[in-house]
């Protein structure tokens, strides 16, 4: 699955896990840990987007 992300994907991913670390952590913080929270979604959806290009001949 992870060679399928690409390089934007796999940085999505850990985007994602280190924003909820950070809302899991403290709740002062809470504003950062959802913004990285959705770019790491954004990221994610990107490297995923590309892949399926890729895969019909579109890139």
């Amino acid at each position: 699955m992870l060679d399928k992300l690409g390089t934007k994907g796999i940085a999505g991913v850990v985007l994602l896990v280190v924003g909820i670390a950070l809302v899991a952590y403290s709740s002062p913080i809470v504003a950062a840990g959802l913004a990285l929270v959705i770019a790491g979604v954004g990221l994610v959806a990107s490297g995923l987007i590309q892949s399926a290009m890729g895969a019909f001949g579109m890139m």
